[in-house]
């Protein structure tokens, strides 16, 4: 058995469960991460976030799904982890490194009186080509492509921001049973290593409603990189300008695709919810 003390963080209603490990280590992260992460017997949660020393950043961060498959990258978690580390006084920089499995992630912390009050993550470039998405297709970029996926035909163009997404454009977010169509799109053949799919409504240029299914948790109520990866679909596809705010079921989160170095800003909420100690 092995006691945790952990705190419960949430940004846009993406909430984790996460970890000060930059003394010691989690036993067995896989069995962890579904167990504090369920909603009637744990803690409940999108999933588990561990906060570790680095030898290439400030720091880094090691995530799990709720099913406890292990997870490239988590926009909302990179904000709040840029919280947890200022305000818990593990680091007095605002300008924050952390490696990820997608890479390492500059976190600009915007400080009010002491505490971290939003984040602005630089997620980097987004991927087009199907092979690093990855996609089973022969082209060379997977946009507005009809895909059928259980008997109905949706317009879907893939990307990757770390993690491979799905995008496609629904004229009403509200009435998605995405309960039932988003494990068909998770385990479409498409996706060898399964998929995290968008299903967005565009209000204007510069505003989009989006809900987003991800592989390993199911629906949650804000994706970091899904609102990327929808932003960066939808203005190649032409429906968006480069910058734009993403309307998600937590909350909203801004967005902008630089024009000078190509890279994707997301800024967005980041705050605790509770602390707490479990044995398992």
């Amino acid at each position: 058995m092995q006691t945790i003390k952990f705190t419960k963080m949430q940004g846009a209603g993406n909430d984790y469960v996460y970890v000060d490990c930059t003394k010691e280590m989690i036993d067995d992260i896989s069995q962890t991460a579904i167990r504090v992460s369920d909603r009637h017997f744990g803690i409940g949660s999108d999933g588990l976030v561990l906060i570790c020393k680095s030898d290439c950043a400030d720091f880094k961060m090691i995530m799990y799904n709720a099913d406890g498959t292990q997870a490239e990258m988590c926009g909302n978690a990179t904000r709040c982890v840029g919280k947890y580390v200022y305000d818990r006084g593990l680091t007095d920089k605002t300008t924050v490194t952390l490696e990820t499995l997608a890479g390492i992630k500059t976190l600009e912390l915007n400080v009010t009186d002491g505490s971290v009050k939003s984040v602005c993550v630089n997620m980097g470039a987004p991927e087009f080509s199907p092979e690093k998405i990855p996609v089973n297709s022969g082209l060379d970029r997977f946009i507005k492509q009809t895909v059928e996926v259980d008997g109905v035909t949706y317009s879907m163009t893939c990307v990757s921001m770390g993690n491979p997404h799905a995008v496609t454009v629904i004229d009403d977010t509200d009435s998605l049973e995405i309960e039932k169509i988003g494990p068909k799109f998770e385990n479409h053949k498409l996706f060898p290593r399964r998929i995290n799919t968008e299903f967005a409504k565009v209000i204007d240029r510069k505003t989009v409603k989006m809900r987003v299914w991800e592989r390993g948790a199911g629906e949650t109520l804000a994706c970091g990189t899904g609102a990327c990866a929808t932003l960066a679909a939808l203005c190649v596809g032409g429906y968006v300008d480069r910058e734009a705010d993403i309307i998600l079921l937590g909350g909203t989160l801004h967005i902008k695709w630089d024009e000078t170095d190509n890279n994707i800003y997301m800024t967005g909420p980041a705050e605790f919810v509770f602390d707490g100690e479990i044995t398992l």
